[in-house]
C-alpha cells in the first residue's frame, strides 16, 4: 500500500526549499508559499495534493501493464532513482540520456539487441573463438551498452509515461516526450517552468533527502498498481478451479442418492 502523503514528512525531508528568488520562474508562482532569506519556500499543501494526483495516474498506468520510464542523471538523484525504480520493476535512465531514446526508439532497440547478441556469443562459446584483442573490444562495447541502456533492455516498446527529476537538467528527455505526446510526471523546482509538464510535483529537486521522499511515494503508487494488476489476473484464473474440483463430489452425491 502506497504511503499516505503527510505534509509533516515533506517538511522534514526539506521538500519545501526552492531556489534563490532571483533564479525563479514566474510560472511557479502558484506553488510558492513565501520568500525567506532570499529563498523561495514551496507550498507543501499544494505539493501533497499534486503528489496524490500524480500517484492516482501512475497507479492506473502500472495497473494497465504499461511502463513508466524514470529519468535522473544528476549526481544526487541517480542512485536513489535507480534503486526505487528497480524495486518497482520499472525502467530507468541514470547515465547520460541517449539522444533519440524516444524519438528514435528503433535505433535504441538495435543497440539493446546488440547487447543481447554479445551475451548469446558468450553463452554458445563463439566469444572464445575470437582473438584476445577482439574479445577485449567486445567486452568494452558490452560494458558501454550496459552502462547506458542496461535498465531499459527489457523495454520492447515506448513507455506510457516519464517520471523526471529536474526538468531543466533533463530538457532533452522533456522535448522528446512532448514530441511524442508521452505524459510527463516530474519534480519541478522554483527555477523551472511547470508548463512543460503534465503532472507537476512542486519540490526541491536538488537535495537527496527530498528526492528520496518523493520517489518513495510515487514508486509506492506504482507498486500498488502492479499489485492490483496481479490480483485482477488471479481473480480471472480463480473461478474455473472450483468447477473441476466439485465435479467428482457431485457425481459421488448422485451415486449415493441412487443407492
Amino acid at each position: 500500500m502506497a504511503n499516505k502523503v503527510e505534509v509533516k514528512d515533506l517538511l522534514e525531508a526539506g521538500v519545501h526549499f526552492g531556489h534563490m528568488t532571483r533564479k525563479w520562474d514566474p510560472n511557479m508562482a502558484p506553488y510558492i508559499y513565501m520568500e525567506r532569506n532570499g529563498i523561495h519556500i514551496i507550498n507543501l499543501y499544494k505539493t501533497a495534493a499534486k503528489i496524490e494526483e500524480a500517484n492516482e495516474a501512475l497507479k492506473k498506468i502500472a495497473a494497465s501493464g504499461r511502463k513508466i520510464l524514470f529519468v535522473a542523471t544528476k549526481k544526487q538523484a541517480k542512485d536513489i532513482v535507480a534503486e526505487k525504480a528497480a524495486a518497482a520493476n520499472m525502467p530507468y535512465i541514470t547515465e547520460r540520456w541517449p539522444g533519440g531514446m524516444l524519438t528514435n526508439f528503433v535505433t535504441i532497440r538495435k543497440a539493446v539487441k546488440k547487447m543481447a547478441s554479445i551475451d548469446k556469443m558468450k553463452k554458445d562459446g563463439t566469444f572464445n573463438t575470437l582473438s584476445k584483442k577482439e574479445r577485449l573490444q567486445v567486452d568494452r562495447l558490452r560494458a558501454k551498452l550496459e552502462k547506458n541502456l542496461g535498465s531499459i533492455a527489457d523495454m520492447t516498446r515506448l513507455p506510457a509515461a516519464l517520471f523526471i527529476v529536474d526538468i531543466k537538467a533533463e530538457h532533452i528527455a522533456v522535448k522528446e516526450a512532448q514530441k511524442l505526446n508521452i505524459p510527463i510526471f516530474a519534480m519541478v523546482d522554483t527555477n523551472s517552468d511547470p508548463r512543460e509538464v503534465d503532472y507537476v510535483i512542486p519540490a526541491n529537486d536538488d537535495a537527496s533527502k527530498s528526492i528520496d521522499k518523493i520517489l518513495s511515494l510515487v514508486t509506492g503508487a506504482v507498486v500498488d498498481g502492479l499489485a492490483d494488476r496481479k490480483a485482477e489476473k488471479d481473480d480471472q484464473v480463480q473461478p474455473e478451479a472450483p468447477a473441476t474440483a466439485e465435479a467428482p463430489a457431485t457425481e459421488a452425491a448422485a451415486t449415493t442418492s441412487e443407492e
